[in-house]
């Protein structure tokens, strides 16, 4: 049951975040390895993984060694149910009281696209799409591969969740290096994925349809899954155009309706709440029928 105590744990405290985070240490390490090693070629990239995925099993298993309650301890870092949760919260807050402004800032801070001249809807776009989509990175996946591997399982999850968002992209310098760490948590979230999707479908009584119709449109074989069921559930339309540090981009249309606005926003977050709740209803099952 250290899966279930950890979320319950997590969504009660959260993490403080004055206190060194181990997904920061994992970056650093990123970082150096990625100064040193990168020769745009997959070989290298494909070594920082291994390292990664070794050293978390290594460290799991020592930190497993001293106790059921530091194990709970460190997996909550593992979770983001309610840092997750409080940064959408902020920007739903703003959107409410008319603050755009305020509200673009905020979403800037979850998400990598441009946000300075968003509108209403553009920011609770964007925020409802990175709230399904890191419902399933950010909560879901370490939350099963706690449940299945134990502490070990979940401290893989999120290196290569962390290497992903550190080299993981299409660029010139790291298209070569960082795709083994994308494909990697391609592999680690495509069950969680299509998990995550349901658990908002069921949250929502909806989305089911969307979800099976829109979720291989995403640019994702992931992210589209969670998103569509999403975009379902609220019966809004998701994606669209944005763009990328001034370069415009195009993310697949999800969902039928008129665009979100921030009273969608609010929605979202009951639905996230509802689907947080089934997860742990799931988590404290599966032991159980094991």
């Amino acid at each position: 049951m250290i899966a279930l105590a950890a979320l319950i744990v997590e969504a009660a405290v959260g993490y403080p975040h004055r206190w060194w985070h181990p997904v920061m240490g994992v970056g650093t390490l990123i970082d150096r390895f990625e100064r040193r090693w990168n020769r745009r070629r997959r070989r290298e990239g494909a070594a920082l993984v291994m390292l990664l995925v070794g050293l978390s099993v290594v460290l799991g298993l020592a930190i497993e060694r001293l106790g059921t309650i530091v194990t709970v301890a460190v997996a909550t870092t593992g979770l983001a149910q309610r840092s997750l949760h409080d940064h959408v919260a902020a920007v739903a807050r703003l959107l409410a009281s008319a603050d755009l402004d305020a509200a673009r800032s905020a979403v800037a801070m979850i998400v990598g696209r441009d946000t300075d001249t968003l509108d209403e809807a553009g920011v609770a776009t964007a925020a409802i799409e990175s709230l399904a989509e890191s419902f399933c990175d950010g909560v879901v996946a370490p939350a099963l591969g706690l449940l299945l591997f134990g502490l070990p399982g979940l401290l893989v999850v999120k290196a290569i969740n962390t290497a992903d968002s550190m080299v993981g992209h299409r660029t010139p310098e790291l298209r070569a290096f960082g795709w083994a760490s994308a494909r990697a948590d391609d592999v680690v979230n495509f069950v969680p994925a299509r998990i995550a999707g349901a658990l908002i479908a069921l949250a929502g009584q909806g989305g089911w349809h969307e979800m099976q119709r829109d979720a291989r449109r995403h640019a994702s074989p992931n992210g589209g899954w969670p998103e569509a069921a999403m975009a379902g559930a609220l019966g809004r339309r998701l994606g669209g155009a944005v763009s990328y540090d001034g370069e415009p981009a195009h993310r697949a249309v999800l969902g039928d309706g008129p665009r979100p606005d921030a009273a969608d926003l609010t929605r979202a977050l009951r639905l996230y709440r509802t689907a947080c709740l089934l997860l742990w209803i799931l988590v404290g099952i599966v032991p159980w029928v094991g």
